[in-house]
């Protein structure tokens, strides 16, 4: 009969546990290995107070998309915002992208209208319609002092 040794049998516990370990890392980190589903664009923002990598970009209330890189661009005085959206989503020039709340107090996310006018949007390139977040305690703060 055939029989497995100790140290095999550990082995492949060991490199299954591995790939289960690898398996969840990237279903849960949102990892897109080898996948050519998305393209990204970019958009400029003057405030994206409390928007985070991988929060979801939203048209008509259906998620699109999400945030793939936030940085900041001191010549032009912007926080600039990759986004990588799903291929059969068409968007033109004249597309407006917003930094929005969810609820009161919720997360934030990109809600994208879409224009119709313009060209259409070809991978890598920049929507330049943009809103920045609204800054809650800001308005609270003017609303309490009276200078609303």
């Amino acid at each position: 009969m055939f029989k497995i040794k100790k140290e095999t049998a550990v082995g492949i516990f060991v490199i299954m546990g591995l790939l289960a370990v690898v398996y969840m890392s990237v279903k849960l980190g949102n990892v897109q290995l080898f996948s050519d589903k998305y393209y990204e664009i970019e958009a400029n923002f003057t405030d994206i107070s409390g928007l985070k990598v991988n929060a979801p970009v939203q048209m008509y209330g259906v998620e699109i998309g999400f945030v793939s890189k936030i940085g900041l661009d001191q010549k032009k005085g912007v926080a600039a915002v990759s986004m990588m959206l799903l291929k059969e989503v068409e968007l033109t020039d004249d597309a407006i992208a917003a930094v929005k709340t969810n609820g009161l107090i919720g997360d934030k996310y990109v809600k994208i209208v879409p224009g119709g006018l313009g060209d259409p949007i070809k991978p890598g390139e920049t929507l330049f319609n943009t809103q920045p977040a609204i800054d809650l305690e800001d308005l609270i703060s003017k609303f309490a002092f009276g200078s609303v």
